[in-house]
């Protein structure tokens, strides 16, 4: 029995003024962060439904931008976030967003990368109490909650992957709580999103990266954060 996180509960501890627009906003851009696995060159925001209604006067934009910095939900800098974004290299553009949307506070990441030039877009959703559900990655509709610690598998649909990843799950000792699966067509290209009751370890990543029909491995923990050496938060 998997027991309810302590945000559905009382929220997470937090910069205000919302759990769900300052909270959960921030919590995406994060999540956004650590799929793209560096810092954004470029960030082109798009709000929908009440998020594009009162991003501004929520904080929802400067909550976005500071995930994106990898800054937790209860970091300090999060209200000068826009400001950090330009010294650490990043341009950013919101707008604001038409047609149909998963829930009313909807946003849409297009990221690219400062070092590497990748591409990612995301599509996240702030449900309450600092909750967040991503729902869609580069195309590929999945859920990911952020709640535990996450392993993203990008891999060829072909017969027995699953089976393979499962099986290294079991060799690990790792607990799989949920599993969320898209693909692009049969035998094309795949998203497993597996969320974990522990946090992988590097031998876990390396065995699945081994696998025959996997492209990459990536992790999401919004859990955990970096830390410099006077024990505040990283932008690098």
């Amino acid at each position: 029995m998997r027991f309810k996180d302590v945000f559905s509960i009382i929220g997470p501890a937090m910069v205000g003024p919302s759990s769900s627009h300052t909270a959960g906003a921030a919590r995406i851009g994060r999540a956004a962060r650590q799929v793209l696995g560096e810092v954004p060159r470029v960030a082109e925001v798009t709000f929908f439904g009440s998020f594009a209604a009162t991003y501004q006067g929520h904080g929802t934009d400067r909550a976005i931008v500071g995930g994106l910095l990898d800054f937790t939900t209860d970091d300090h800098r999060l209200p000068d976030s826009l400001e950090l974004a330009v010294e650490a290299g990043m341009e950013v553009s919101f707008k604001q967003g038409t047609g149909l949307f998963p829930h009313p506070n909807t946003v849409k990441l297009h990221l690219i990368g400062q070092k590497t030039g990748s591409e990612l877009t995301l599509t996240g959703t702030s449900i309450g109490g600092g909750n967040i559900e991503i729902v869609d990655i580069d195309g590929f509709g999945v859920k990911l909650t952020g709640i535990y610690p996450t392993v993203l598998i990008n891999h060829m649909d072909y017969l027995g992957v699953l089976a393979s990843v499962t099986e290294v799950m079991r060799n690990g000792q790792f607990n799989i709580g949920h599993m969320s699966l898209d693909r692009k067509n049969r035998s094309g290209a795949a998203l497993t999103v597996l969320e974990l009751d522990e946090a992988a370890t590097p031998e876990l990543i390396e065995a699945l990266k081994a696998l025959t029909a996997v492209k990459s491995v990536k992790l999401v923990n919004l859990n955990e954060g970096k830390q410099d050496e006077k024990g505040k938060e990283s932008l690098t």
